[in-house]
């Protein structure tokens, strides 16, 4: 999917919405659990419910991994599911040596065909580079990220008096390594204050932001201050939604959810994109 693409979604939909299907079986509907695949068959429903709403899915890979083989069967499905003009991340936070990760990019976009997949940026240009070899699929590298142990590395100053953190080191040389159309970078929604900053250094990249809803980020605020021409932000929400209900009424509650989302993207899409 290009960029142009993606946009041309988010102005069909008004909507910029991303939704992890982080799916714990631990967490699944009681009547789901006689199903064949009680993982596909509530991603399944989700999907269906919610595919008009949002221009993302985002299954985290560590929810399938952790079920063994029949979690990866469950993730292909989902995949297969999933309306072809719906951008796919696979969430897989993966980077590496270069050789590993080639193969690591031969999995998720020529096995699985993921349009993206996040990329650790800690081990340099060639654990990443391997990944934007494919035309047509995206890298997102985590930037600055929601969690406590963020402030561990990604917040250090730079030595020798320059002012710049880490992270904005780590945005300026990794936009070196592919064009507007190729990378993304996370930016979670609990650091809100550094967005001016990040948008200082990449104007013109898509932004996929975790934590909004459930981990308490400012869906306004993000868009106040990530907003860009092309609109530039894939806000994600998971919990929020997919676990609105625990009930049989689960999808049509994640409909609800994803609904009331969409309706104040559209008017953050009216205000800081359209009118620019």
């Amino acid at each position: 999917m290009t960029r142009e693409q993606l946009f041309e979604q988010i102005l069909k939909k008004k909507s910029y919405l991303c939704i992890g299907l982080d799916t714990d079986p631990k967490k699944l509907p009681e009547h789901l659990l006689d199903a064949e695949d009680p993982v596909y068959e509530f991603n399944r429903q989700i999907i269906d419910a919610t595919a008009d709403l949002c221009v993302a899915y985002k299954p985290n890979i560590a929810f399938y991994e952790a079920q063994g083989p029949k979690g990866w069967v469950s993730l292909e499905k989902t995949l297969q599911h999933i309306p072809d003009e719906i951008f796919t991340i696979a969430d897989a936070k993966r980077g590496d040596i270069g050789n590993t990760s080639e193969l690591y990019a031969r999995a998720f976009f020529e096995t699985m065909n993921f349009d993206s997949v996040t990329v650790a940026p800690y081990m340099g240009s060639d654990s990443v580079k391997p990944f934007l070899v494919q035309g047509g699929k995206w890298v997102i590298l985590l930037a600055l990220t929601s969690n406590p142990g963020s402030q561990d590395f990604q917040m250090l100053k730079l030595a020798d008096g320059n002012e710049e953190y880490l992270f904005e080191q780590v945005l300026r040389e990794s936009a070196n390594w592919a064009s507007v159309g190729q990378m993304m970078y996370v930016v979670g929604a609990t650091q809100a204050e550094y967005i001016e900053r990040v948008r200082a250094i990449v104007p013109n990249h898509f932004l996929l932001v975790p934590g909004v809803g459930a981990q308490g980020g400012s869906l306004e605020e993000i868009s106040r201050l990530g907003m860009n021409q092309q609109c530039g932000l894939l806000i994600n929400s998971s919990r929020a939604i997919i676990y609105a209900s625990s009930g049989r009424d689960f999808a049509d509650r994640a409909r609800e959810a994803a609904l009331e989302v969409q309706r104040e993207m559209e008017q953050y899409l009216e205000q800081y994109v359209l009118h620019l």
